[in-house]
């Protein structure tokens, strides 16, 4: 799909409808948890020396937050 000039998974290709689409959401959350997986086994490989405690920081953040939206995202559909 291309959406103002934007295709493929990029956030920004999405419609409004399927952004509030709350199994997208999870397929979303789904889909950064596989990159954020990536990051730290390329981390883990020896990738990015000079970066390697700023990513793995942004990494560890990373999957907090997509814990915390994950359960937010549950607790959403639960109050329905």
């Amino acid at each position: 799909m291309v959406q103002d000039g934007y295709e493929g998974d990029s956030l920004m290709a999405l419609t409004d409808k399927e952004f509030n689409n709350d199994n997208h959401s999870y397929e979303l959350i789904e889909k950064l948890e596989k990159d954020r997986a990536w990051i730290l086994e390329e981390l883990d490989k020896g990738a990015w020396p000079d970066l390697r405690v700023e990513l793995a920081s942004l990494e560890r953040e990373l999957g907090q937050i997509l814990i915390r939206a994950k359960e937010q995202l549950d607790d959403s559909i639960k109050g329905k």
